[in-house]
């Protein structure tokens, strides 16, 4: 993938100045350090940071149409441009390059906006039409790339990153304490908003259009359940009829994703998802398969001898990263700068150290199994709501709620279920009609974090929700029309897709941490046939009883051992408070959770935290809530001292870069 920036003047007002996008690449060189573009005009400013990866030596962008009248830069891949070629060709484009780049442009001059709906792929892009001097700025459906904006002095400056639009010298940086809160209720930034005032992200399965001033932001895709298979019992022929027909989507969404002028290897964490993604590519292509995983030295993360068993299957060449408590407290404050928000897990910094492994074995692109557990119904969470509603039947049952240590095999303390569990899961278990039902718990145990927030930012939030009140749509979450409509596990789904799937496990989990180290990673299971065809499914093709992921289970039977496409879904973990507090603990921990600290920033309770501080250094051993509540007051902290308080910028691209600069309709290179 790539990395965008750019700024465009809503009123009229001076030429764009070269050096400004200049310093907002600059920001953003890890997205694309192969080589640079930039166009500029009156009205426009247009920049890219290029991960070269398809037309190694013709794809620099940023590219112009014939006439030189449009221009776009475009960050990620549109993995059907091979299809969409020769339709382009014979209704008469002529082709400069053999990018996929160039054919979005081509398709935007036959049909505008509309053109969206005909990619499948990952993107964010810009478009810029001097003749009606319009700009466009899309993203796709689910929200793979990021895209962010805001407008300022009559300016509309938008990048791939916010630390990109934060190197622009009008946009300062100011931390919104309705998305902190949001992210100590949903583990992140509800979409548009982000953690920083002002500044918005384009929303998955949206454009941005402007024109004359005016500017407006339209859905174009939007998530569907509504054409969902009722539950009803299937033969066995409606079964396989379904599972061939999935199976050849997953190949071709695979194969398709194969497409580069560079090396592809592949993610496998020993679970079902990777494990039948790394499968496709040795049974169905050409492709050398070099596959990578993290280990862990705490043997409760660690899944090692099902990554090493399905590598010996595949005979693929398989290289590890082995993860430490101290390497997750070391490179934290790496991960916050990446994913410029505050989080509420340690799992991002792993897969930062795996990206780093895979950019350092001289590969780009991996493909990787993110998507089977939203879109096929692979969550516990998932499971949670249908034994609650099984159990809300017979609220009394004894037997019932022992459904519910079924699902903590692996999770230390939850596994023997017992009363705390009971207690737990019982807790509005009879509201079924609620339309939070699935994840209000989930949200109401995060949101306990917030007995932590400072009496000053609780008078900040503008919503007033503090604590364990659950108004979930005025924090931010909404349900389009229809929703009640659709089954239980579809609502399920939805939320869990719109709430974490875009603006958690997409963003802090994966483009962050794998354009951090310059990586791109690809998901078959995101392709949008794959998606189509997954929310027309049953409820009981992704889940029987609590078999999740039926379907792809009986799909992966044919290409997995045993022992992988039999296993319980395994969430991926990693620890949290030995990777802050311990032997080899690094100092900015107690620096930034210190009472001067905290009472400086002021988003928290300094005495709270000292006290949370002091039980760590005791030994006690923190539960669920406070270690998220640890990571998400650190994190934010690091927010705030890296992009509030102290923020940095490298010198801008120089002479030294490979930079194109186009200028209205004349092209110079270099810089």
């Amino acid at each position: 993938m790539c990395g965008i920036v750019g700024i465009h003047n809503l009123k009229a007002q001076s030429p764009i100045e070269e050096q400004n996008l200049r310093q907002m690449l600059a920001m953003i060189r890890h997205r694309g350090p192969d080589q640079f573009g930039i166009y500029r005009d009156n009205q426009v400013g247009l920049g890219s940071a290029r991960l070269s990866i398809i037309d190694l030596s013709g794809g620099q962008q940023p590219i112009g149409n014939e006439d030189g009248t449009m221009w776009i830069v475009f960050n990620g891949e549109i993995f059907n441009y091979v299809e969409l070629r020769p339709e382009l060709e014979a209704r008469g484009h002529q082709f400069q390059t053999n990018s996929d780049t160039e054919v979005i442009l081509h398709l935007y001059e036959d049909y505008g906006p509309a053109c969206i709906e005909k990619l499948n792929g990952q993107f964010a892009f810009a478009i810029w039409n001097s003749r009606e001097q319009s700009l466009l700025l899309a993203r796709d459906r689910v929200g793979i790339c990021p895209l962010f904006y805001t407008v300022t002095d009559g300016a509309l400056v938008f990048g791939s990153e916010i630390k990109a639009i934060l190197a622009e010298p009008r946009v300062e940086a100011e931390i919104d304490p309705v998305a902190l809160n949001q992210v100590f209720s949903f583990w992140s930034p509800q979409t548009p908003r982000t953690i920083f005032q002002n500044i918005l992200a384009v929303p998955p399965g949206h454009y941005l259009y402007a024109k004359n001033g005016n500017m407006t932001v339209e859905p174009y895709w939007e998530l569907d359940f509504s054409e969902a298979e009722t539950s009803a019992p299937f033969t066995r022929a409606q079964v396989d009829e379904h599972a061939a027909a999935l199976r050849d989507l997953l190949i071709d969404a695979t194969r398709i994703r194969l497409r580069a002028d560079v090396p592809v290897g592949a993610y496998l964490s020993g679970g079902l998802d990777s494990s039948t993604t790394a499968a496709i590519i040795r049974n169905y292509t050409q492709t050398p398969l070099d596959t990578f995983s993290i280990t862990f030295d705490d043997p409760q993360f660690d899944e090692s001898a099902f990554q090493q068993q399905m590598a010996a299957y595949l005979g693929t060449d398989h290289q590890v990263i082995r993860v430490s408590y101290e390497d997750i407290g070391q490179i934290f404050p790496d991960v916050v700068w990446h994913t410029e928000t505050p989080m509420t897990r340690t799992a991002p910094a792993p897969m930062y150290m795996l990206a780093k492994l895979v950019r350092d074995s001289n590969y780009k692109v991996v493909l990787t199994g993110e998507g089977a557990d939203e879109f096929l119904g692979g969550y516990d969470i998932f499971k949670e709501a249908k034994i609650r509603r099984f159990w809300a039947r017979q609220p009394e049952s004894a037997f019932r709620p022992e459904l519910i240590k079924r699902l903590y095999a692996d999770i230390a303390g939850l596994s023997d279920g017992g009363a705390y569990l009971t207690a737990f899961f019982k807790q509005g278990m009879e509201e079924t009609g609620d339309w939070s039902y699935s994840h209000s718990l989930r949200w109401r145990n995060t949101s306990r974090s917030k007995r932590f927030f400072s009496p000053t930012m609780r008078e900040r939030i503008a919503d007033g929700i503090i604590g364990d009140e659950s108004d979930w749509a005025a924090l931010g979450v909404r349900t389009p029309a229809g929703f009640k409509g659709w089954n239980p596990l579809a609502q399920a789904q939805y939320l869990e897709i719109t709430t974490f799937l875009s603006t958690y496990l997409l963003s802090s989990q994966a483009d962050r941490m794998s354009m951090g180290r310059s990586i791109e990673g690809r998901y078959p299971f995101l392709d949008s046939r794959v998606i189509d065809y997954a929310n027309r499914l049953s409820p009981q093709l992704k889940m029987l009883g609590l078999t999740e992921k039926y379907l792809l289970r009986k799909i992966a039977q044919e290409w997995l051992p045993d022992d992988i496409w039999q296993r319980p879904k395994r969430p991926y973990r990693a620890p949290i408070q030995r990777s802050f507090f311990g032997a080899n603990a690094p100092d900015y921990v107690r620096d930034l959770l210190s009472p001067q600290q905290i009472e400086a920033s002021g988003f928290f309770n300094a005495t709270a935290i000292d006290q949370m501080v002091k039980k760590i250094e005791r030994g006690v051993k923190l539960s669920e809530t406070d270690d998220m509540a640890l990571v998400g007051a650190l994190s934010a902290q690091l927010v705030h001292q890296q992009f509030v308080r102290d923020f940095k910028m490298p010198p801008p691209l120089s002479a030294d870069d490979d930079v194109k600069v186009c200028v209205g309709h004349e092209v110079t290179q270099g810089a």
